[in-house]
């Protein structure tokens, strides 16, 4: 029974490193057009399907004009005059010669010039940082208040009622969050705050509304695991509760509030229909933050259905960054902050 436990708990562990090589390497499949094509540069250009000229060659006329001249006159009739073989050659007259030159000409002048659309990730990459920092610096500072009052504050009476709300806060749909920014609090922040109701800002804040609830629950548990005797030595010791909570219960918790704040962090930057609806949706970059821009999840979810080519592979290179951005930052928040973990 022992040796199937760990076999089952192996490969549980390995069907998650599994699942998270199997995204990583589809999203790089499909996006290696749009890698080799535009490389690093996509991640600092900011236009987005502009289309630009690119020159080519230009075909020489002469050599054209020799090619044509040399193809064989096939004939089967002997009795085919020269104005028969002038007409299969298309040189019937001197003004269709003229023509077919002009036409020529018009043809390499049009083939000096190729187009091809360019996109460049930089316009959503930079929304969704911005929006992620403002939700973070939102959210943190609330987040821990609301854990230190349910945990150290409220009488049992208003925690246990409070913490339920605070749960089902997290439990709300995105797309809620997302329609009660558009057609409220976007609204609000601009009559208050200037600016348009769909902007940087408002997608923030929206973001920081979403995260504060996991945060909140997740801060106040780990509070909550602070064995009592701990407490009860610092008061005895003459401690106010401010240093109790700021000198015995946030070192104790460090851990678990510091995963909290990296789980919120994840979710802020992945958040998708929320942010669809009050961020704009404009490649453009924010002069203020009040002004509208995109985010990446934003452009994947508006854009898929309606891409293919070299387009789709642009959507598909911008998962890959923000997979690959995701990674990095939680991984560095997670083994910088609890290297010292014991």
């Amino acid at each position: 029974m022992e040796s199937v436990f760990k076999k089952l708990s192996f490969t549980s562990a390995t069907l998650i490193l599994l699942l998270l090589t199997s995204i990583f390497v589809v999203l790089f499949i499909y996006a290696k057009p749009a890698i080799d094509e535009f490389g690093l540069k996509f991640l600092t250009d900011p236009r987005w399907g502009v289309t630009v000229q690119v020159d080519t060659p230009k075909v020489d006329k002469k050599n054209v004009k020799e090619v044509k001249t040399e193809q064989p006159i096939v004939t089967n009739d002997d009795n085919l005059g020269s104005d028969d073989v002038d007409a299969q050659l298309g040189l019937g007259d001197n003004d269709n010669v003229d023509n077919a030159i002009d036409a020529s000409s018009d043809e390499d002048d049009e083939s000096s010039a190729n187009t091809k659309e360019v996109y460049g990730g930089l316009v959503p990459i930079v929304g969704t940082i911005f929006s992620t920092i403002i939700a973070m610096l939102f959210a943190v500072p609330i987040a821990m208040g609301i854990a230190i009052f349910l945990s150290e504050i409220a009488p049992p009476l208003l925690a246990k009622p409070v913490g339920i709300a605070i749960e089902l806060l997290a439990a709300i749909p995105s797309i809620i969050y997302g329609i009660w920014g558009l057609f409220y609090f976007g609204p609000l922040v601009s009559e208050y705050i200037g600016g348009q109701s769909v902007s940087l800002l408002v997608a923030g804040l929206v973001l920081g509304v979403m995260i504060i609830p996991f945060m909140a629950s997740l801060t106040r548990d780990s509070m909550n695991t602070t064995p009592a005797v701990l407490k009860e030595s610092a008061y005895a010791m003459g401690a106010t509760k401010f240093e109790v909570i700021k000198d015995v219960i946030f070192p104790y918790a460090k851990s678990g509030i510091i995963g909290s704040i990296i789980l919120a962090l994840g979710r802020a930057l992945g958040e998708t229909m929320a942010v669809a609806f009050v961020i704009g949706g404009v490649f453009t970059f924010p002069k203020v933050i009040t002004d509208p821009t995109v985010s990446i999840p934003v452009v994947l979810a508006n854009s898929f259905a309606e891409s293919s080519g070299m387009s789709m592979a642009a959507l598909f290179y911008l998962a890959v960054v923000l997979f690959v951005f995701s990674f990095v930052i939680i991984s560095f928040a997670k083994f910088y902050f609890l290297r010292n973990k014991k």
